[in-house]
């Protein structure tokens, strides 16, 4: 423990990912307004996807972390992901 590296983060860093997820929140919420079809849900998924991304990279500090962890977040999503395409082809084949 004595021997890590630690890491310091500036608060304007922070304040700007504060930004940047009030924005695509907002914009998330604006795009539900516009008619857009089915596009509209994949809009609002990709503004989610990058709002968790920046919080996973700046929050949860992964930008910082040992590489393995880094690959144990994206096997997780990965079962994630396989998971919600198996549900929705069962869905779609009924």
């Amino acid at each position: 423990m004595e021997n890590e590296k630690h890491h310091i983060v500036p608060y304007r860093l922070y304040i700007f990912v504060l930004i940047a997820l009030l924005a695509l929140t907002f914009l998330s919420i604006a795009i539900t307004g516009i008619e857009l079809g089915s596009l509209t849900v994949a809009g609002a998924l990709a503004f989610a996807s990058v709002k968790t991304f920046l919080v996973l990279r700046y929050f949860m500090h992964l930008k910082y972390d040992k590489p393995y962890i880094v690959a144990m977040v994206i096997f997780v999503f990965a079962i994630f992901v396989v998971t919600i395409v198996v549900t929705f082809l069962d869905y779609l084949y009924r």
